[in-house]
């Protein structure tokens, strides 16, 4: 029976056909109603309906395999509590540690069982860093005096007498060997990666002189993600009570201050500092003073939300601010008041004011909000790596930089990068229906609106200009309507001019509206400047470096031709279509060993179909395999007959010093680049320009040098940078 319903629903819906896909369409649709329903309009029916008009079957489901990745919500982390029984104490063993890295120091008076639960979450969840356990015994009775005996490889320091919190930590200080010394409470559980994050971003910069982890509570809620100190000296822990993994506390930042929970300092500049402040004795603001200690010696104070440290707050000196330790804490905030007071005036708002720009600290920072499809996938397409190198540009020179995907996905790696860079990514079903509200809450301190491609400017413009006073600032990659031009003159298919005149008229609605008009062409910078006023059109980079190699290539050890490109843009199928039947038989003739590789995700089925003895697909590689590729292989082609824009592959070609052969179209929108690369668009020129330069290794050497020389004068990261500070201003 069951055999028969199968064969009555192939019939009925036969593999590889449109029906087929429809039902498989609207079985996602009725598995996740909420996204499928909420994409539901009249655009996305119309594309809908164009590509099952002009696209094959296979990029359609790919498509569709696509939307899933972005769309589709994914499980937030979660924390973790190592439990351990009472009276129950398995012997850890350290690892020991000659030159360790990091110094963990533990001050702790009692409360055995915390502490006990603290080491043995460091021993499950510290990996690839060298450290050392200091424990700062403050003359504990309990268990915590034969630690010893059920802890290997720690160095205990035991006083003589009660120091108290702050007089503890000074002391087990002058013990430390490591390069960077941590202050962890006994109170609390460490998370995987906790160091080694805070270990990346110390490194990073060398500025930086303090960070910090995310505080979380043991029912899973926020504690803490950087505090914020106010100009009468009250302090908030940002965030407090709320769902540790939104957004907004989960990209790194500078902050006043970091809970002493869970700090670390490079020990040469808490030797510096002389350690925590002892007119604070014996405990409470001598965190926040030594935050602004480290700003005052020229270093910044750091929050890294990878390193996550649940903290059981109240274990170690009670919540009653009137009795015990705690009473200290209202006694040295006048402490604190009396000698910060000028900072305090000068570089911190009113108590709960401009809350914005106080969690993290970029009140002399302009505020830039970059808005794209969705977080740029870098290794993925030149579109996403260009966007990516913009935020970061945005980064390097010091503005406040705030991203918003439309589709509000956290795409990971991606969107983890782009918070460990310091850019706060507005993702979640929170931001999705909010995000107009978020604008006009903060409205005041947004600076600029950086938007990009005009399916997305064009949802975003008009309501940026309404409610904020924000310069304007579009980025076109390219020239839509142009591209779909070429390829009507292509293939004559009317569907595709009238596409053409419709891109047209939202492109150049965009453009007027903006401030000013960002591509990376210079021939397209040329035609926008007869469309609007000449002085909004900007050529910018479509990528810049930092570092130029001229690597000395070996040709004699390379060999066969090499194509990059992602076949999500059609131009690259078509290019390599006319590759493969018109040129590439030429070059067999002449070349019979020869080989060719097609790197580039989202291969089609035709692109697939290619695959045979001399030609190898690969789909879809990572950075290290891509250099490889480029490493090993004598030629790059760039075969493409339309499109618009600047072609990244082409940069990228130049700066992994392999000689191109392309077309115009693969050239066009770069500066004198004729001077360093022709163009051939007859298969017969482009099939001969290979067949020649593939045994003349001298003048492919001689190219790959005008390559580095070309770079450096127009794709420089300084250039860039001087670029964009003559765009992002007022």
């Amino acid at each position: 029976m069951l055999v028969k319903l199968y064969k009555i629903r192939d019939k009925a819906l036969p593999e590889g056909s449109k029906r087929k896909f429809l039902a498989r369409l609207l079985k996602k649709a009725i598995k996740n109603p909420k996204v499928y329903f909420n994409k539901l309009n009249k655009d996305n029916i119309k594309k809908l309906k164009y590509y099952m008009k002009n696209e094959d079957l296979e990029r359609i489901n790919e498509r569709l395999n696509n939307f899933d990745e972005k769309y589709i919500k994914i499980t937030d982390q979660t924390i973790k509590i190592t439990e351990v029984e009472e009276g129950t104490y398995e012997k850890i063993i350290f690892n020991k540690s000659e030159k360790p890295l990091v110094s963990i120091i533990i001050p702790v008076y009692n409360q055995w069982h915390y502490t006990y639960s603290c080491l043995k979450s460091i021993k499950d969840n510290t990996n690839g860093i060298d450290y050392e356990i200091i424990i700062a015994d403050d003359v504990s009775n309990d268990l915590t005096k034969d630690v010893e005996s059920y802890i290997e490889n720690i160095t205990v320091i035991r006083n003589e007498v009660n120091l108290g919190f702050l007089l503890n930590c000074n002391n087990a200080a002058k013990h430390a060997k490591g390069k960077y010394i941590h202050f962890l409470n006994n109170d609390t559980n460490v998370q995987q990666d906790w160091l080694s994050s805070l270990v990346e971003l110390i490194e990073k910069d060398e500025k930086i002189g303090m960070v910090g982890s995310k505080l979380v509570y043991s029912n899973g809620k926020l504690q803490e993600s950087g505090g914020i100190i106010w100009n009468d000296a009250s302090g908030w822990n940002y965030g407090r009570l709320d769902d540790p993994f939104k957004s907004e506390y989960n990209y790194v930042k500078e902050v006043d201050y970091i809970s002493g929970a869970s700090i670390m300092i490079k020990k040469s500049l808490w030797r510096e500092i002389g350690g925590f402040d002892e007119r604070y004795v014996p405990a409470y603001f001598e965190d926040s003073d030594l935050a602004f200690e480290v700003r005052k010696s020229g270093y910044k104070v750091m929050y890294q939300p990878k390193s996550i440290v649940v903290h059981f707050e109240g274990i170690s000196h009670g919540t009653d601010e009137n009795a015990g330790i705690k009473s200290y804490q209202v006694k040295n905030k006048e402490k604190f008041i009396e000698k910060w007071k000028d900072v305090l005036n000068k570089e911190h708002f009113n108590n709960a004011e401009n809350v914005f720009l106080a969690r993290d600290k970029s009140g002399k920072k302009e505020t830039v909000v970059v808005i794209d499809h969705y977080v740029p996938h870098y290794d993925k397409d030149a579109g996403s790596r260009t966007t990516y190198q913009y935020l970061n540009l945005l980064i390097d020179m010091g503005f406040n930089v705030k991203f918003i995907g439309d589709n509000f996905f956290k795409h990971e790696p991606y969107t983890n990068t782009l918070q460990q860079n310091g850019i706060e990514v507005l993702y979640g079903e929170q931001y999705y229906k909010n995000w107009t509200k978020w604008i006009k809450e903060n409205s005041k301190h947004i600076d600029y609106i950086f938007l990009h491609r005009p399916h997305i400017a064009s949802k975003y413009i008009d309501f940026m200009k309404k409610h904020t006073k924000a310069k304007i600032i579009y980025y076109v990659h390219d020239i839509h309507y142009l591209r779909e031009l070429r390829e009507y003159e292509l293939t004559h298919n009317e569907e595709t001019l009238r596409l053409s005149n419709e891109w047209k008229e939202k492109e150049l609605d965009i453009m007027s509206k903006s401030d000013a008009v960002l591509t990376p062409s210079v021939d397209e910078k040329v035609i926008i400047s007869k469309e609007i006023e000449p002085n909004k059109a900007f050529a910018t980079p479509i990528f810049y470096y930092k570092k130029f190699e001229e690597l000395d290539r070996d040709f004699k050890s390379r060999e066969n031709l090499l194509f990059v490109g992602g076949f999500g843009h059609k131009p690259n199928e078509d290019g390599m279509l006319w590759f493969i039947n018109e040129i590439w038989p030429l070059v067999v003739k002449a070349l019979p060993e020869i080989k060719l590789t097609i790197v580039g995700s989202n291969p089609t089925k035709k692109i697939k179909s290619l695959e045979c003895d001399n030609i190898n697909v690969t789909g879809f590689v990572s950075d290290e395999e891509l250099e490889n590729y480029y490493e090993k292989s004598r030629i790059g082609i760039i075969p493409l007959r339309y499109g618009a824009g600047v072609k990244g592959k082409t940069i990228e070609a130049m700066y992994n010093n392999i000689p191109i052969v392309s077309t115009g179209i693969g050239i066009e929108g770069l500066e004198n680049i004729n001077e360093y690369i022709k163009g051939y668009d007859n298969a017969l020129d482009f099939a001969n320009e290979i067949i020649n330069l593939y045994n003349d290794e001298q003048k492919m050497m001689n190219m790959c040098s005008s390559y580095n020389k070309y770079l450096k004068k127009y794709f420089s990261h300084k250039g860039a940078k001087e670029l964009f500070s003559s765009i992002f201003t007022k």
